[in-house]
């Protein structure tokens, strides 16, 4: 059932301008889409802007994780909020040598269980592999200092560990590491990171690290403080979503007189009208104060399917080559 390895797509390998240009003059979702790739683009050519990824879901196992990646490398993005999931189950994982597996929702998941494989819907992965995982997050976690860390801070040391112990040197974690694009998790114990830390804390019960995501909130508004411009680009919703939309009103309170997030784009599959979609639609952000609404775009797509041809839009434009590297990492380094 582990056999047939899932592939990354690399939106370098072709231009998407011709699909996108034609999407232009469709509707529906075409159009979104198509808007969408419009505002990146404003994003990008915004010299002011700093542009904020936010991952939920299973993008990164599905096939997308080279398309972060790349937007780190050619500097499209310029910090990152995500679940635990995708950075450490999925990219730090692979970046272990570790794989993802094609596989199928129609198949006896007790029997899945009973060969230790664990089901993202089409998409399989080796339990006793996911442990490894687990297990080196502790390690990690044993070598350092035992006081409370950021999310980022810890993710920093993640990247760092992985200069000399990768198996797969383009991971997200170790690029963002190397070009100081700063990740924070601010549910980071939602994750493989959570077994490999609480094994660490029952380890080492009198002296251990923990992860402060009041922290995380402070450090994600200093940098909403000092960027002022900011744009989102948004992969699903959830906590990443709302916890990034509101660095706004935490700088308000804190007495700082900043503005909304002035673009912002989410591609997502969730509902509006159970008063959720995974954190508010971006019109009704505005409305907390949040988001501006001049350039925002909703998208309603499953996003492994229109954000290769997004990103893929950006890179062949090119017009990253003349953005400035903000580097907000460094803002945090003693």
């Amino acid at each position: 059932m582990l056999k047939e390895t899932i592939e990354h797509i690399d939106i370098k390998a072709f231009d998407s301008a011709p699909i996108i240009d034609a999407m232009r003059k469709m509707s529906f979702t075409s159009r979104d889409t198509a808007s969408a790739a419009d505002i990146l683009q404003r994003m990008i050519n915004d010299r002011d802007c700093s542009i904020i990824l936010t991952l939920a879901g299973s993008t990164s196992a599905g096939g997308c994780m080279q398309v972060y990646v790349d937007m780190v490398k050619h500097n499209m993005v310029d910090a990152i909020v995500a679940t635990g999931a995708s950075i450490v189950d999925m990219d730090f994982f692979e970046a272990l040598g570790f794989k993802h597996y094609k596989g199928t929702p129609f198949i006896n998941d007790i029997l899945l269980r009973s060969h230790y494989i664990d089901r993202i819907y089409d998409t399989y992965i080796d339990e006793e592999e996911l442990q490894h995982c687990d297990m080196t997050i502790g390690k990690i976690a044993d070598s350092l200092e035992p006081r409370p860390y950021s999310s980022r801070e810890f993710i920093y040391e993640m990247g760092k560990y992985l200069v000399e112990h990768s198996v797969k040197k383009d991971s997200l974690v170790q690029v963002c590491y190397e070009h100081d694009v700063p990740i924070f998790c601010p549910a980071f114990s939602d994750s493989s990171a959570g077994f490999g830390l609480v094994k660490h804390q029952w380890d080492n019960p009198g002296k251990h690290l923990s992860i402060d995501s009041v922290k995380d909130f402070l450090e994600l508004t200093q940098i909403k403080m000092a960027a002022k411009t900011t744009g989102l680009f948004m992969i699903g919703g959830g906590v990443p979503k709302n916890f990034v939309q509101d660095t706004v009103i935490c700088a308000e309170i804190l007495g700082e007189d900043v503005p909304m997030h002035q673009y912002a784009l989410q591609i997502t599959v969730a509902d509006a009208r159970d008063g959720a979609c995974s954190s508010s639609t971006l019109k009704e952000a505005s409305s907390w104060g949040k988001v501006d609404t001049v350039y925002e775009q909703m998208v309603y797509a499953e996003a492994t399917s229109v954000l290769p041809l997004i990103v893929s839009y950006a890179y062949h434009r090119g017009d990253w080559k003349n953005r400035q590297k903000f580097r907000w990492g460094k803002i945090f380094k003693k």
